[in-house]
């Protein structure tokens, strides 16, 4: 992985997706141990996008990651700090006008 070089790997994963009064969620869990990091990008092919409600899925599917190159990955970091100071600028008072 260069400066500035993606790579892309197959991989196979398991998509869960739950739609029920308890849980309503989507998740993917790549094989192999594979986790995204900063900058990665994952495609899921043919993936499902719903379920009717009350129920779970779990399918088999193949994954596309496209690893982030070093420069991509320092860039992602550091917009992610950015991104996040914006949260800190939230005023708590008692003030019940603006």
């Amino acid at each position: 992985m260069g400066f500035f070089g993606r790579r892309r790997v197959e991989v196979p994963c398991t998509v869960e997706i739950e739609q029920t009064p308890e849980s309503l969620h989507a998740h993917v869990t790549l094989d192999g141990g594979l986790q995204p990091g900063p900058g990665d990008e994952v495609t899921v092919h043919d993936a499902p996008t719903s379920v009717p409600y009350g129920e779970r899925l779990v399918v088999r599917r193949t994954a596309t990651l496209v690893r982030a190159g070093w420069a991509e990955r320092l860039w992602t970091r550091l917009a992610g700090h950015f991104e996040l100071t914006e949260l800190y600028e939230v005023s708590f008072s008692e003030r019940t006008r603006l």
